[in-house]
């Protein structure tokens, strides 16, 4: 059993088993929920009120190993889709364009967990068109964060790259993958653990590597970037000071609530537990999410009597009975379905199903599974908005979908 601090949150955990939601040591902190309220018109269709039955609309297919999809909130017509070999394609107005709007494949790796992992827009890309990915290097498997340069909405330059960071890793697999800016203007990097199994490096819970961790720079200042005056352990000798949190196995999904600049994590597991964790904006960063003393709300090393001492808990955990591999989601935020606004959507690699929760006073509330009424996904991969803040769901087959009101 974990040793939690607060016996309070253990006997949480004990009475919830794996869906159970708790804050962290401190308590959880405030979290406002936006009053939903249709908008005078919506481009995504008539809006829906309560709480209906989704359906998966299939919006392209003939991709190659999708992996991301990312858009930009001055653009409805484009949505832009990460492959893992090296390409971002477009779909626009519902079609997948034959020209790739950027194509890296020649200088990255690709395959098992190595490849184009992640893409961010910059705030002002539609002015500036900046934007930032996250690769593995050829050859060595490297993580690197680059900027890129676009000379219009359908066409980037492969000669642009700036690179940012350069990260070894010690093996192929746990590279993380999200890259997604916060309302600071901050660009926000998820990096794993380095790999194999059990974080053997011990790079989890050691501030001196980006291993294991939420990263954020300034992309705006500095050369190649400037680290924020209020990140957590810019004053903590010994420590890396881009770093925001830690205590990460393989978080390879990771998305901002607008409304509330909380920050959604989802850290893939080792043998037994997947995991939801929150960044609430009030903590401010530095939370330590616990991997490798635990897995899910389960002590990991050692197997009992862990000290959970200034550990976050996740909201929340599920065990390898349900899934094995955790894709974190999206917060909803459209106007076809004004009463999910707020809730998070995720789902699980292995059995495909896509899930909910609307986080309420720091905890996982109001837990949904939509499955049922999605078939056709078989692995998925990613979840993404449009300019209008409707979900898609990304299935490596291929595919992307829409979710929306059935009928």
């Amino acid at each position: 059993m974990v040793r939690w601090p607060d016996a309070r949150v253990a006997a949480l955990v004990l009475a919830a088993g794996p869906l159970s939601a708790c804050g962290g040591e401190d308590g959880p902190g405030p979290s406002p929920m936006p009053t939903p309220t249709p908008p005078a018109a919506c481009a995504a269709g008539s809006p829906v009120s309560g709480i209906p039955t989704l359906s998966a609309r299939r919006v392209v297919s003939g991709l190659s190993q999708p992996l991301d999809l990312q858009s930009v909130p001055e653009d409805p017509e484009r949505l832009y889709v990460v492959e893992q070999g090296g390409r971002i394609r477009v779909v626009r107005n519902g079609q997948l364009q034959p020209a790739p709007f950027l194509d890296i494949s020649v200088q990255l790796s690709s395959g098992g967990e190595r490849g184009l992992l992640g893409l961010a827009f910059h705030p002002q890309f539609a002015t500036n068109r900046r934007f930032f990915v996250n690769y593995t290097r050829r050859a060595s498997g490297a993580t690197v964060i680059a900027e890129f340069r676009a000379a219009s909405a359908d066409e980037a330059d492969a000669g642009s790259e700036r690179q940012l960071l350069l990260v070894p890793q010690p093996f192929a697999n746990h590279n993380g993958g999200g890259v997604v800016f916060g309302d600071d203007g901050f660009l926000y990097v998820a990096l794993g653990d380095g790999g194999s199994g059990g974080d053997p490096l011990g790079n989890g819970q050691s501030l001196d590597t980006f291993l294991g961790k939420i990263l954020r720079i300034d992309v705006d200042a500095g050369a190649p970037y400037a680290v924020p005056f209020d990140n957590p352990f810019v004053s903590t000798p010994g420590a890396l000071p881009e770093i925001w949190a830690y205590g990460l196995r393989n978080p390879f999904r990771i998305a901002f609530h607008r409304a509330t600049g909380d920050l959604y994590i989802g850290d893939v597991g080792q043998g037994s537990f997947e995991e939801i964790d929150i960044g609430l904006a009030s903590r401010g960063g530095g939370e330590n999410y616990g991997w490798n003393v635990t897995e899910g709300f389960a002590c990991y090393s050692p197997a009992s009597g862990c000290d959970a001492t200034g550990l976050t808990p996740p909201v929340l955990a599920y065990s390898h009975a349900e899934g094995c591999s955790v894709t974190g989601g999206v917060v909803y935020a459209g106007c076809r379905m004004p009463d999910l606004v707020g809730t998070y959507f995720y789902g699980d690699f292995c059995t495909a199903f896509v899930r909910s929760f609307r986080l309420v006073g720091g905890e996982a509330a109001e837990h949904r599974d939509w499955t049922s009424g999605l078939g056709g996904i078989d692995q998925i991969t990613s979840f993404g908005t449009d300019a209008g803040g409707e979900v898609y769901v990304v299935d490596r087959d291929g595919e992307v979908y829409r979710l929306e009101p059935a009928g």
